[in-house]
């Protein structure tokens, strides 16, 4: 089964286009989202959430054709982003009280528990609240109607290092009912590293590969070694090559391939998902 699908679709601007992507997203999973600023995350979470419409092609979130059957969608999903959507002059009681309406299966007692277990007070406007405490206050609300898929559009940027952990925690927890399901869009891949099952790698409006993460991390390489081992043969081999005056790093997608090739003469290591966004995003040789 799979919580959204993406068929042949393509969604332009005047300056950029996220073209023809084919994408599924695994129900009862974390799918990471990744990818450099610019390179169509957020198009594709607005077209998710029903915010934006494919030019072509089809989108079903849920199993629901969108935009046709989008307010029932959205009865079931659960978003929680970076950007605060809610009355600023309201106090979190205030807002709360006109949210619930919109949800058939909003659950008062559930979400006063998150707000005491995020150490939110009802009484606080807003507008006084810091990013993360805003971005707590999303997702109190997001996990308060038994939402079937929760939408993370970088969730984690204004948050310390103990409530991430926090959330992280709770969003493993979530997916134990195989379920829910969620995507998760960050520039922090350390998280993703952490929680995620899948990874959606997307560049220049286009799917670079969505695959289960520990393959990805298992196929790819980083390769260093001196310089007298690159020519215009081994550059083939490479993804992204940066240069310094000592050596050379670069990014392959074939460890196998790269361990024939340089054997003992350069060193293999598992790559991070920061590495597989640098290298394929700047591509070519980066001296420095």
């Amino acid at each position: 089964m799979n919580a959204i699908e993406f068929r042949n679709v393509t969604k332009a601007y005047p300056l950029f286009k996220v073209h023809n992507i084919s994408m599924d997203v695994k129900e009862g999973y974390i799918t990471g989202l990744i990818g450099p600023n610019g390179a169509g995350k957020s198009t594709l979470i607005k077209m998710i959430t029903g915010l934006i419409h494919p030019d072509q092609g089809t989108l079903r979130t849920l199993g629901s054709e969108m935009p046709e059957q989008d307010v029932a969608v959205k009865q079931r999903l659960g978003i929680v982003s970076d950007e605060c959507f809610y009355y600023e002059h309201l106090t979190i009681r205030e807002m709360a009280r006109m949210i619930a309406p919109f949800y058939s299966c909003w659950d008062h007692a559930l979400f006063n528990r998150y707000l005491e277990q995020f150490e939110l007070s009802p009484k606080k406007k807003i507008q006084d609240l810091s990013k993360g405490m805003k971005i707590k206050f999303s997702l109190a609300v997001a996990l308060s109607h038994d939402a079937d898929l929760l939408v993370m559009d970088e969730p984690t940027s204004g948050l310390d290092p103990v409530f991430r952990r926090e959330l992280l925690d709770l969003l493993a927890g979530m997916i134990q009912d195989e379920t829910k399901s969620i995507i998760f869009s960050t520039h922090i891949t350390t998280d993703l590293e952490r929680i995620a099952d899948y990874i959606a790698f997307v560049n220049q409006g286009k799917i670079i590969f969505n695959e289960a993460k520990d393959d990805v991390l298992e196929r790819y390489t980083i390769v260093k070694g001196d310089m007298e081992l690159l020519d215009a043969d081994t550059r083939r081999h490479f993804i992204g090559i940066r240069e310094t005056s000592v050596g050379f790093e670069a990014l392959s997608d074939n460890k196998a391939e790269a361990q024939d090739l340089f054997g003992n003469e350069a060193l293999l290591h598992r790559p991070a998902l920061e590495d597989l966004i640098y290298f394929t995003a700047k591509g070519g040789r980066q001296h420095v």
